[in-house]
């Protein structure tokens, strides 16, 4: 092959535009910090670092999910730990009208302040977050899930329970509807409930209730009839009897599996009612007790009153139960988004450490090829100018 002038500044161009680019790049790798800053200058390490990038990501928006989730149930446990401090209160309150030294005057000034206990707890029911949403209200969340009404509240939010993802296959609940933890509370010790009929004439009072045998109870309902003062007789849904027996005051009266205690002496006729124990809300209850205590206030403690207010007792003690629960179920996941973000935190790290170990320049040895690129292109220029200079018509 004919080598030519033209073919030798060619191939010296070619080379030199080389070594320019090698020196530009290397000087970019060293103003950026990235060991390539194109998929081309290294496709494998380009292929790791987006994949890893991308699980970063998510990650990162998890953690996110985790932390907001994290900040809502932590304003519900703060509610829950309220309403069962007011909840608390109003037991006290309901106790201390149940005494049987409490004047019917006194009973009015009770009444009041349950009824600002109620005022209070619907307020704790209608909770926000620092965005403005109902935490109580499911999916509704922009609108108050609770208003005061006749019988108690009204609900106005939905059945929802919304969920953040905070891990892959992993969500949580970031709350509580409002119809889960006001309105579906247990009535009565849980399983069932007992009621005098209204109509009593005697000073018969319910005293505790339990499930002596829960193989035994069917959960029917029963009447248990006081034929004379001091005999009854048990009576299921159709009529029939299924015990009877002698009463003495404080007596347990067992039957289907249930003990119900009394006390004082009802009258012949008089009557209590047993049955399953039904969904009631917390609203209601509090309510139920203003009702009573007005009832009473002025006038004077009647046996009915009495066992109205040891029913609302009950129905208090469900629904501190009920929201322990619930508080119970918050903890839990609150333990879970913790959990989680220290794995995420440890996941996060250890993926910019690859990442930073896959593109981020290695300074000294970058340092060193800029010198010797810089050397190679000044020593490639000055031979280039030499070898530029040579013509055999120079010597003739």
């Amino acid at each position: 092959m004919r080598v030519t002038q033209s073919l030798v500044q060619t191939q010296f161009l070619t080379g030199l535009n080389t070594l320019e680019s090698n020196l530009a790049q290397t000087q970019a790798q060293l103003t950026t910090g990235l060991a390539f800053s194109s998929p081309a200058q290294n496709p494998a390490a380009a292929g790791s670092v987006n994949t890893y990038n991308q699980v970063l990501a998510q990650s990162t928006q998890y953690a996110a999910n985790a932390n907001s989730a994290q900040t809502n149930l932590n304003i519900e446990d703060n509610a829950l730990t309220q309403i069962q401090n007011q909840l608390q209160t109003l037991r006290s309150l309901a106790l201390q009208a149940n005494s049987g030294t409490i004047s019917p005057q006194d009973l009015g000034a009770i009444a009041s302040q349950a009824a600002q206990i109620q005022k209070s707890l619907i307020g704790l029911a209608n909770t926000q977050n620092g965005n403005g949403d109902y935490i109580f209200a499911g999916y509704a969340s922009q609108t108050a899930p609770f208003a005061q009404a006749a019988g108690g509240a009204s609900y106005a939010g939905d059945q929802g329970q919304i969920l953040a993802q905070i891990a892959a296959g992993q969500t949580i609940p970031v709350g509580d509807n409002g119809d889960t933890v006001f309105n579906q509370i247990k009535t009565g010790n849980g399983t069932f409930t007992v009621t005098a009929n209204a109509g009593n004439t005697g000073t018969g009072l319910i005293g505790a209730t339990t499930v002596a045998n829960p193989a035994a109870y069917t959960g029917g309902s029963y009447a248990i009839k006081f034929t004379a003062p001091n005999a009854y007789q048990v009576l299921d849904a159709t009529n029939a009897v299924v015990a009877s027996g002698t009463y003495a005051d404080g007596q347990a009266i067992g039957f289907a599996g249930l003990q119900i205690s009394l006390s004082g002496s009802p009258a012949a006729g008089d009557s209590f009612a047993v049955a399953p124990s039904g969904n009631q809300s917390l609203f209601t209850t509090v309510q139920n007790l203003v009702d009573t205590l007005n009832s009473a206030a002025g006038t004077r403690v009647t046996p009915q009153i009495d066992n109205a207010i040891a029913g609302s007792i009950n129905d208090i003690d469900q629904a501190l139960g009920h929201t322990s629960t619930v508080q119970t179920a918050v903890g839990g996941r609150l333990n879970a988004i913790t959990t989680q973000l220290a794995i995420a935190t440890t996941q996060q790290t250890q993926l910019k450490q690859t990442i930073s170990s896959l593109q981020s320049l290695d300074y000294p040895s970058a340092i060193t090829s800029l010198t010797n690129q810089q050397t190679s292109l000044s020593a490639a220029m000055q031979a280039y100018t030499l070898t530029a200079g040579l013509s055999l018509f120079k010597y003739i």
